[in-house]
């Protein structure tokens, strides 16, 4: 994982393969800057879409990326949270 202090610069993660950067979508964690975020491939997951779908709607992704996407959300859920009522 890179970080920067600077919040211009892009966020690195696994290899490159998952960025995040605040004019990009949004800041939401995207596979290597290319405007798909990584939850819109968790979704296609989610909702049963196999990685052969996945990538032939989404020419510009490889099958490593679907595989960074998935070992990305499993990273953040292995963090520890704590949840806060907000009025």
């Amino acid at each position: 994982m890179t970080q920067n202090a600077d919040p211009a610069v892009s966020l690195k993660y696994l290899d490159g393969r998952i960025t995040v950067h605040p004019d990009i979508c949004n800041g939401h964690p995207t596979i290597r800057g290319l405007r798909i975020t990584v939850e819109t491939v968790l979704g296609f997951l989610g909702a049963g879409d196999s990685q052969e779908e996945i990538l032939s709607q989404y020419p510009p992704l490889e099958p490593a990326d679907i595989d960074a996407c998935l070992r990305f959300a499993a990273d953040l859920m292995a963090r520890r949270y704590t949840l806060r009522h907000v009025a």
